[in-house]
């Protein structure tokens, strides 16, 4: 039987040469896995900008860019720069009807020293209408036939106004010349009849609308009238049937009666009744808006002191019945078309008178009022009027 051996023993000098193996397989070994401080710390900065550019690349791509920036706060401040431009607008305006209504009733104050037929500086007198006869210094024949018809003279004309509150004027402005001709013949004729309210006005035919808002403007400040109507010197109107017209619609506020039309807005050149504006109205062949036509027509005393006291900023066109009704559009008013206020000459009108249906005015639409007024207004008369005593049977 053998005897048993016992482990093998590592000899000496191998021990220092395994140590320094193993030391050395160490290092290499710690070197792949371990990182100094310092180098960790840059680590954690570097993934630290690179999840803030992240971020920051996320929220730009939610904003405006610079550009678009721009656009938007040019925006803003032109809107704004608009607000502060209107508001000043609206300011300026608003200063500017101040004033237009502080001088207007300087000029009402004057336009009550007028030279008027009855009485001169009297207070403001309440009555029920004031007419206005619209005249030119070339019609001294035309008056003549109106006072020998429908309007009363002399004592008569201040017993209508006294009695009935109905006052009656023929309406006209002066000549360019100061003292001319023209004038001192109004004048002569005034001092005979005194039956004119005279108009800080330059006559002339292309003047009328301009004569309509004086007109006005001048009544509103002598008389504290219900209506106030305008009539044409060629026109036959019977007094008691306009005073029992108008006094059915007394209690209406903003009244504009009158035969209203529409009539087509005229662009050629050199033709009667031309409007210059004519492409306010649209393309070519449209009609006016509705409208009096303007031989007569009648207005509520709040229409008459609108037109007073806005004369100043009131539009003028070419025709004078448009530009009133041009006045009264966007306004609260009342339009009442009654067509007894543009009956025809004899038989129309006679007919009319006939079957009891009496006519308030009588012209001929051919001529815009009577044809040869100066003799036919008295066969108008004679053949359709109410009968002189049908003026103070009315009641108002």
């Amino acid at each position: 039987m053998k005897p048993q051996r016992g482990p093998k023993k590592i000899s000496l000098k191998w021990i220092p040469f395994i140590c320094i193996s193993f030391f050395t397989l160490g290092i290499l070994f710690s070197n792949r896995l371990w990182v100094p401080p310092e180098s960790n710390g840059q680590l954690l900065s570097q993934r630290r900008r690179e999840q803030e550019l992240q971020i920051f690349s996320d929220d730009c791509g939610t904003r405006k860019t610079p550009e678009q920036h721009n656009d938007v706060t040019g925006e803003v401040l032109k809107t704004h720069e608009a607000i502060q431009s209107l508001d000043k607008s609206v300011a300026m305006l608003e200063m500017q009807l101040a004033a237009s209504r502080s001088s207007q009733e300087i000029e009402n104050s004057d336009a009550s020293r007028v030279v008027s037929t009855l009485g001169r500086d009297r207070p403001r007198k309440k009555v029920f209408m004031v007419i206005g006869i619209n005249t030119a210094f070339s019609s001294r024949r035309r008056r003549d036939s109106v006072r020998e018809t429908w309007m009363p003279q002399g004592e008569k004309l201040i017993q209508l106004e006294r009695e009935k509150g109905i006052v009656i004027r023929f309406m006209i402005g002066h000549s360019a010349t100061s003292n001319s001709i023209l004038d001192r013949a109004i004048d002569s004729e005034d001092a005979q009849h005194k039956d004119f309210l005279r108009l800080e006005h330059v006559e002339g035919y292309h003047e009328l609308s301009a004569k309509t808002k004086i007109f006005f403007s001048t009544a509103v400040a002598k008389w504290d009238a219900e209506f106030y109507v305008k009539v044409d010197d060629d026109v036959h109107v019977n007094l008691g049937m306009l005073a029992t017209t108008l006094g059915r619609h007394r209690s209406k506020p903003r009244v504009y009666i009158g035969c209203m039309k529409s009539g087509p807005v005229l662009s050629q050149k050199n033709v009667k009744y031309q409007e210059p504006e004519h492409w306010k109205f649209g393309e070519e062949g449209n009609k006016y808006f509705r409208h009096a036509t303007g031989q007569i027509y009648a207005i509520s005393k709040d229409l008459a002191t609108y037109i007073s006291i806005n004369q100043p900023i009131l539009h003028k066109f070419a025709n004078e019945d448009v530009s009133l009704g041009s006045w009264f559009i966007g306004l609260e008013v009342k339009h009442i078309d009654d067509r007894n206020m543009c009956c025809g000459t004899p038989p129309d009108c006679e007919w009319k008178a006939q079957a009891g249906n009496v006519c308030v005015a009588s012209f001929d639409w051919s001529c815009s009022g009577i044809c040869k007024s100066v003799d036919r207004i008295k066969i108008v008369h004679e053949r359709c009027g109410e009968g002189d005593d049908a003026v103070w049977n009315t009641l108002n």
